[in-house]
């Protein structure tokens, strides 16, 4: 220990014995005095707040205290203690202590937010008792302790329906059902997030609506409704314009750009997500934009445009880092490591996954751990490891049809196909494409259904189906450029002219009556 360390050791050893040795009624009036002491020097005690877990929208505005809210929440409770004139009175702990927990959690700050708001929970009853309670599971959520979440929001639950609190009920489920939804269980997250939307058209929240037709259109998407998710999406839009909440509008255009993307409206899903962006940024809405940019960056690697992806997912990662996101930490790092991989730099890609995969098996996010397994299987697959590739497929998708991700079911299919043609089980790989097929025409996935029409195709031309073949290439290679998914059809292109000398063919034509050999412009 340096001689520095042991001066700052001791010396904490000696004021904590120094402080034991006052009497606890001396002790409770230095933390009073230190209170009111503090109290002056800031021009005075805060206003205080509306009641917390009313249903009126409350503006935070800030006050010389800020700095020192916690300080003064913990003189405030110690100085109680003189039972005197002396003391503070117990309002002005709960007043400060509520304020640090808000604090906190504008500043991002989400252990001591969850810490503050639990603490301030035990000093409170009914409606206020269960909105600290949601709070705290807020904050547990972000940062990805999903058990903790699920634990407060339960309790915060009981108090507000023991309180008779049905907006606050309302408003507690869309949480549950997020955690729900997030963690796989997406039959329970459906019932939460339709109980919360019949809560709030049944008390009149039209704020609380709009968030729930977002939420549930949000389940409507992962699980293949996709109409209907874009449907609920542009319902719930003008719900949030109507009311003037821009945060919910700018996390609504930016799942509508999903949508978008995935059923192959490319530049409407690059224009709605930069909407998305502008509100987030002009609002300060930091966790949001970390969603929305890492969103962005995949379309961007989607088409080709790798530095502005890599920028978009780095600044990505700098937010979730900041705000204590974890999940969109994970995120990030996953599409790190995709443009490691697309770019061919496979040894700096794979820890990545695993970093992301680590994650979100920490925080029980399945949808994304099966995302991320699948990615990594695919490097595996590229890598000579089949074995291995095949088994974290079928993992993918075991937890895939688990959570009834209907759409994340066609890529784990057609990614097994891929394999069972690699490892020449070609009419096992046959019938796993036209598997994923049916399913990416369900869900309308353009981009999924061209990728599959072009590896069930190259399974055709190796059974000598060659005519049929070349046309359902020809189909899926339309398709991939008709969502400009550029590194998918440079990659399906490549994949074809290897195929196709092997078979001693020529190469398949793009369009009706080409001759062929144009994909030789590659080869430069």
């Amino acid at each position: 220990m340096s001689a520095e360390a042991a001066y700052l050791f001791r010396h904490a050893l000696l004021r904590d014995a120094a402080y034991q040795l006052q009497m606890p009624g001396d002790r409770a009036r230095l933390h009073a005095l230190a209170f009111g002491l503090i109290e002056d020097f800031c021009g005075g005690r805060v206003p205080a707040s509306p009641p917390l877990g009313g249903t009126a929208l409350a503006t935070f505005v800030p006050h010389a205290t800020d700095p020192f809210a916690q300080e003064l929440a913990d003189h405030a409770h110690l100085g109680g203690e003189a039972g005197d004139s002396t003391g503070v009175p117990a309002e002005a702990f709960t007043l400060y202590l509520r304020r640090a927990a808000e604090i906190a959690a504008a500043g991002y700050r989400q252990q001591a937010a969850q810490q503050c708001w639990t603490r301030l929970a035990e000093h409170l009853a009914g409606r206020s008792k269960g909105e600290a309670l949601r709070q705290a599971g807020t904050a547990a959520s972000v940062r990805g302790r999903t058990a903790e979440a699920e634990g407060l929001f339960g309790r915060a639950l009981e108090e507000f329906r023991e309180a008779g609190a049905r907006p606050n009920e309302g408003m507690a489920l869309s949480e549950v059902a997020a955690l729900y939804r997030r963690t796989g269980r997406v039959d329970l997250a459906e019932r939460a997030i339709e109980e919360a939307l019949a809560l709030s058209r049944e008390t009149g929240q039209r704020r609380e609506e709009g968030n729930a037709l977002t939420n549930l259109a949000n389940i409507y998407r992962e699980t293949g409704r996709v109409a209907q998710a874009e449907r609920l999406l542009e319902q719930a839009l003008l719900v949030h314009r109507e009311v003037s909440n821009r945060h919910s509008e700018g996390i609504t255009l930016g799942n509508l750009a999903l949508v978008y993307k995935e059923t192959g409206r490319v530049e409407l899903a690059e224009r709605t997500f930069n909407q998305a962006l502008d509100l987030h940024r002009a609002f300060g809405h930091r966790r949001s934009e970390s969603l929305a940019l890492g969103n962005l960056a995949s379309l961007l690697m989607r088409t080709g445009r790798f530095e502005e992806a890599r920028a978009a997912c780095g600044r990505s990662l700098a937010l979730a880092l900041e705000v204590g996101d974890r999940s969109n930490e994970a995120v990030a790092l996953g599409t790190q490591g995709r443009l490691h991989l697309l770019e061919g730099r496979l040894d700096q890609a794979e820890p990545l996954y695993e970093r992301a995969l680590a994650i979100h098996r920490e925080t029980g996010s399945r949808r994304l751990e099966a995302v991320v397994l699948g990615n990594l299987a695919s490097l595996w697959l590229e890598t000579g490891r089949s074995g291995r590739a095949e088994e974290a497929f079928r993992q993918a998708l075991d937890i895939r049809r688990e959570i009834g991700d209907r759409d994340g079911e066609g890529v784990s299919l057609a990614n097994l196909a891929q394999v069972f043609a690699e490892t020449d089980r070609l009419p096992q790989a046959l019938a796993t494409f036209e598997e994923a097929l049916a399913l990416h025409r369900r869900s309308g996935n353009r981009a999924f259904e061209g990728g599959s029409s072009c590896g069930k195709a190259l399974c055709l031309l190796r059974l000598g189906r060659v005519r049929e073949a070349a046309g359902l290439w020809r189909d899926g290679i339309g398709i991939l450029k008709s969502v400009h998914d550029e590194v998918e059809v440079r990659t399906r292109r490549e994949a074809m002219i290897v195929a196709c000398a092997k078979a001693g063919v020529e190469p398949f034509a793009e369009e009706e009556g080409d001759g062929g050999g144009q994909v030789d412009a590659l080869r430069g």
